[in-house]
């Protein structure tokens, strides 16, 4: 007869292990992949048959180019002057692919806000809680060809909250809105 011996530790139970639990199975690296093969795709030209026949200089366009219960993905022109104000993607996940022109991204770190330069070719992820205000990078160029990047949101975006930086140098939320463009 076989007998079982108990181990003399106790297995950490699941309260004791320490997780994090994400509202998508697709992770930050997944998205910058996806918006990386969808540039791609609109370089190459598979995407022409939504494109707007002129751009516009001074309203941004978009158009969602998958969508699905999992992710979306969306193709965005920039216009000068025009930012998308300081706001987070409620419980999505995000990330962006510049496919022409240059970006500014001006990104709260908890105590400022700290801006980059994206340019064509260069990527950036957001997780929860990032807050951030995008435009067109003024001190860019000016060219003929449109700004273009490409977003995904996963879970797709539902809902935005838009902030400003108070006198002391916080956030405050000053809306927020259900949604399911990007911003």
């Amino acid at each position: 007869m076989l007998t079982q011996t108990r181990p003399t530790t106790p297995a950490p139970s699941r309260v004791d292990a320490p997780h994090r639990v994400l509202p998508t199975r697709l992770c930050p690296t997944d998205l910058l992949r996806l918006t990386d093969e969808t540039a791609v795709d609109v370089l190459d030209g598979r995407h022409d048959a939504v494109l707007p026949a002129h751009w516009s200089t001074t309203e941004r366009w978009s158009t969602r180019l998958v969508a699905d219960d999992e992710v979306d993905v969306w193709l965005i022109s920039w216009t000068p002057g025009v930012s998308t104000e300081l706001h987070d993607h409620a419980g999505s996940l995000g990330a962006l692919t510049v496919v022409s022109g240059s970006l500014a991204e001006y990104r709260w770190t908890g105590r400022e806000l700290r801006a980059r330069t994206l340019d064509a070719g260069d990527q950036a992820s957001f997780p929860l809680g990032w807050v951030h205000d995008v435009m067109r990078n003024p001190t860019a160029p000016i060219t003929v060809e449109p700004t273009l990047s490409v977003h995904a949101y996963s879970p797709p975006l539902t809902a935005m909250s838009y902030y400003e930086v108070t006198a002391e140098q916080s956030l405050r939320r000053v809306r927020t809105e259900l949604t399911d463009q990007p911003e």
